[in-house]
């Protein structure tokens, strides 16, 4: 019986980059669809809240161990980064005007800077053939995302928060990876929530009007980003960022433009032609190098938490 015991977990490795692609993409998503009745910092405010809650349940119930000062630090600032300044930046983008499949273009430039960090400042051995796989999801995101005249209907605002949304998943991931592998994610995470939580609800209070207009579309995007995307998706992305080098785990981000575009097409109709679906084709291309370039890594020293 032993193969077939081996299957589950050898199928759970290779499907878990296609789960996170697809789940991550679907944030985007749900931000649209919450963010016309509900302010973007008032509404990551009430998210995050309702996260430390849920987090410190199962925090609690599953036993999971504190880290010491130092670590408790290391998951400030690592939550700051990922969750303050990323989805800060992709929340305001989107209330700025920045269509959902086009909000997803620039954070997709994520590979190509954290390969770049990597490479520079991590000592990653970046390989010419996975430099190449970046060049052609490079392309292949320009091509999903081509259109001018949707472009410029956002304001300058909103593509300035979707740089900033770029440069904090960028260094938060590479963070995560650095400093924060060995915590036990159940209490690091509620450590991490709970410092973006106050950080909202300071700048909601500071900027905002705090108005709620509570609907059923709230409410489902609401318990979406809560459940699926701030426990399972990012519990989901420290597992990837744990076991993958920084490289290999970063070129997924060119396949969230194309799914949340493709996504975006069949919900609310945002644009999706010809080219933008041979660009779906040319990420998934550069993905596939990036990963079948990638040199050998030694086996993962860090257990489950």
């Amino acid at each position: 019986m032993r193969p077939s015991t081996q299957r589950l977990p050898d199928l759970a490795i290779t499907s878990a980059p296609i789960l996170f692609v697809l789940l991550w993409s679907t944030g985007f998503i749900f931000t649209r669809l919450g963010l016309p009745y509900i302010e973007p910092m008032t509404f990551l405010a009430v998210r995050m809240s309702a996260v430390v809650v849920l987090m410190t349940i199962i925090a609690v119930v599953g036993g999971a161990r504190l880290p010491d000062k130092a670590g408790i630090g290391h998951s400030f600032v690592a939550g700051l980064l990922v969750h303050g300044v990323y989805l800060g930046g992709v929340f305001l983008a989107i209330s700025q005007g920045v269509p959902a499949g086009i909000s997803a273009l620039i954070p997709g430039l994520q590979p190509i800077l954290t390969s770049t960090i990597a490479n520079r400042f991590m000592g990653e051995k970046v390989s010419p053939l996975q430099w190449a796989g970046l060049v052609l999801g490079l392309v292949g995101v320009a091509l999903v995302l081509h259109d001018r005249q949707m472009l410029a209907e956002a304001s300058v605002l909103g593509w300035v928060a979707s740089v900033v949304s770029l440069i904090g998943i960028t260094l938060g991931s590479l963070y995560q990876k650095r400093f924060s592998g060995g915590i036990d994610w159940r209490s690091g995470n509620t450590i991490q929530y709970f410092g973006v939580a106050v950080a909202f609800w300071l700048i909601a209070f500071a900027f905002e009007t705090r108005v709620i207009h509570w609907t059923g579309e709230l409410i489902v995007a609401l318990t979406w980003l809560v459940v699926v995307l701030s426990v399972a998706t990012i519990g989901l992305m420290y597992w990837l960022i744990r076991r993958s080098a920084a490289t290999r785990f970063a070129s997924l981000f060119y396949l969230v433009p194309a799914t949340t575009a493709l996504m975006a097409y069949g919900l609310f109709g945002e644009k999706l032609d010809a080219l933008s679906i041979f660009g779906m084709v040319v990420c998934a291309a550069g993905v596939l190098i990036v990963n079948r370039g990638a040199p050998a890594q030694p086996a993962a020293a860090t257990s489950d938490k």
